[in-house]
């Protein structure tokens, strides 16, 4: 592999020459700007401003332009003068557990290679120290006309390195994470360990790009003008949730299956459950975007039980009721018997006294 750039690794006293080469290479498939209507390939130009003229990249250089618009010409000989330390040299300066380099700061890798027979020693020796206290070095290093941070660890038997952006490089993340309040059930974490667990380790040897694959393998029908397009299939987006818990139960049975595992759970399919409207967006909304609220996460109530519940409730009402329409009928009808029972019995002793009276003999009055 080719070398981009030659220098040493500063290991305290210890100088390691080496040189740097790429770890990483590219496989994305590039394409070129043509003119549409006949296919000629169209091409930048490098001109010159003042004269219009194109310019060769042996006559290009480099230059700062200042606020005003003017331009400070820079050569490489100003660049190699500045006090550098850098400049050709990897400048270890700690040596920090693994854990501690946030992935965020990983940038572009390269391998180390010791450069000469007397390199091979000294390189041994960090490569080797590097492995036993299982960490990582930070170094820093000049590539490209600019200082940059770096992190050296081991990759089998070779000393890789790879460039870390500057920590005032990486953003915040303000504003990204939900703003709402979510509450994830102990159900809902279990099924998805269980997910996790289920979909199991993956060989990363075996992963590849099946776009390129398909792009390539268009590139190879258009040429031989065997090329038919197909229109892809899109699955219509918006206006559905799907219910989580039975999403993961649907992946966890999905993910044993193509394991070869038996599945005997024996759950329901997912559920796409459609959104309500909040009564407030009614009016400004239009006739397609009838969305809704989610139901409720990871219940397993249907509908069914809840109209059941409904239904044992409204009977509850309809009973107490019905008693209580009996009692006040058995009061009514108490008080009307006892009303109809002393009338009978005024009555009867209204009539007896009116027969003893006309029983008792007159009393004749004398002329």
């Amino acid at each position: 592999m080719r070398s981009i750039w030659n220098g040493a690794i500063s290991f305290g006293l210890v100088s390691i020459p080496i040189k740097l080469v790429n770890a990483t290479e590219s496989h994305s498939i590039s394409f070129r700007q043509i003119h549409v209507s006949d296919g000629g390939r169209v091409r930048y130009r490098k001109v010159c401003e003042l004269d219009g003229e194109e310019v060769p990249s042996a006559e290009i250089g480099k230059g700062y332009e200042e606020a005003d618009g003017s331009i400070v010409p820079i050569t490489e000989e100003d660049l190699a003068q500045l006090p550098l330390a850098t400049a050709k040299t990897i400048e270890i300066m700690s040596f920090v557990p693994a854990e501690e380099i946030d992935p965020l700061q990983m940038d572009a890798a390269y391998y180390l290679a010791a450069n000469g027979a007397t390199a091979a020693k000294p390189y041994t020796l960090l490569r080797e120290a590097l492995k036993r206290s299982r960490k990582v070095a930070i170094a820093k290093y000049a590539l490209r006309g600019r200082e940059r941070l770096g992190m050296l660890r081991v990759v089998d038997d070779v000393i890789a390195m790879h460039g870390l952006l500057w920590p005032d490089e990486i953003r915040a993340p303000e504003g990204v994470a939900p703003e709402a309040e979510v509450s994830v059930r102990e159900a809902e974490l279990d099924l998805a360990d269980a997910l996790m667990a289920t979909l199991g380790d993956v060989e990363m040897t075996s992963l590849h790009d099946d776009y390129r694959e398909a792009v390539e393998a268009m590139i190879v029908a258009k040429s031989g003008g065997a090329f038919e397009p197909t229109e892809a299939v899109v699955e219509p987006a918006g206006g559905q949730v799907i219910d989580l818990m039975a999403a993961l139960e649907k992946s966890v049975r999905a993910a044993k299956a193509s394991r070869g595992e038996a599945d005997t759970s024996g759950e329901a399919e997912a559920e796409v459950t459609p959104i309500r409207r909040k009564a407030g967006a009614r009016a400004g909304a239009g006739a397609g975007a009838g969305a809704a609220a989610p139901k409720a996460v990871g219940g397993k109530k249907s509908t069914a039980a809840s109209a059941k519940k409904t239904a044992a409730s409204a009977g509850t009402k309809k009973k107490t009721t019905s008693t209580a329409g009996k009692s006040a009928a058995g009061k009514s009808s108490s008080k009307s018997t006892a009303k109809s029972t002393a009338k009978t019995a005024a009555a009867k002793k209204t009539g007896a006294a009116a027969a003893k009276k006309a029983a008792t003999p007159r009393k004749r009055t004398s002329a």
